[in-house]
């Protein structure tokens, strides 16, 4: 498999990852960006929003998380995304500067991120989270499984804290994302 040049990607990957969500209020989003320590990345949906607004809200983040150090990954296609680190779930291969990553829910989906070029994967839910009320988990012995088969990085998500982090760095995440645990 051809990896792009190492030249495009960024030198150091976050271990720790704010996801935006049209659950959260824009000043509660933004206090939120604004507490991630600095490295810490940041991957910015709200998909929900009419285009003109999200390009607001989405220019609002870029300049914070740019004055934090912080990492920018732009998910959906309905704005350009300047100021961006990246892509989330870039419906091809990515052949953009910068990182793409990709969310995988099993082993089918991992092994889909592995072909185009990954380079982070976020693997969830791993536990019950208020994002996606009542659906199945993973688990941490099912996440280590799975993460095993990443080529690249992959990132804890679902109902994840820094308390859950520590047991699933030792069986394979690299770092780990979430939404309620920062707002």
């Amino acid at each position: 498999m051809r990896r792009r040049q190492p030249q495009s990607l960024p030198r150091i990957v976050p271990s720790l990852w704010l996801f935006t969500d049209d659950r959260v209020r824009d000043d509660a989003l933004m206090d939120a960006v604004g507490r991630l320590p600095r490295g810490a990345g940041v991957v910015f949906r709200h998909y929900g929003l009419p285009a003109a607004e999200r390009r607001t809200l989405f220019a609002m983040v870029a300049r914070l998380a740019r004055r934090r150090g912080l990492m920018l990954v732009l998910a959906g296609g309905n704005i350009t995304g300047r100021g961006a680190s990246g892509r989330h779930n870039p419906a091809r291969r990515w052949h953009g500067s910068g990182l793409a990553t990709y969310a995988a829910h099993n082993a089918r989906e991992i092994s889909q991120a592995n072909r185009r070029g990954a380079d982070l994967i976020f693997l969830s839910p791993v536990f019950p989270t208020r994002s996606h009320p009542g659906a199945p988990t993973l688990g941490a012995i099912r996440f280590a499984v799975l993460a095993r088969l990443g080529r690249c990085p992959v990132i804890a998500l679902g109902g994840m804290n820094a308390a859950r982090f520590r047991r699933l760095h030792p069986l394979g995440a690299n770092g780990w994302a979430g939404i309620d645990a920062f707002t």
